[in-house]
């Protein structure tokens, strides 16, 4: 993957509070926790017993929505790649 990609989502990852992914009708709604050279891991929830890690293909975040939650505004604000 090219680096500039992975500089985004970088800076996707460091961006607000929260992090959303909506992909193929399903929302991914927490934190990056990691980023591969071919997908990065969001984890959801709020303990080990509700939380589920998810790999995210960069190839298939050509078609999601991407957001983080703005601590200023109080609001998902969408993140262009």
């Amino acid at each position: 993957m090219s680096e500039a990609l992975i500089d985004r989502l970088v800076e996707f990852a460091e961006s607000g509070n929260q992090q959303k992914i909506t992909l193929n009708g399903q929302t991914y709604q927490g934190w990056i926790m990691e980023i591969s050279d071919e997908a990065l891991l969001i984890s959801t929830g709020f303990s080990d017993k509700a939380g589920k890690d998810f790999w995210l293909k960069f190839e298939d975040l050509s078609q999601a929505e991407l957001y983080y939650w703005d601590n200023k505004t109080d609001q998902w604000t969408i993140f262009k790649i």
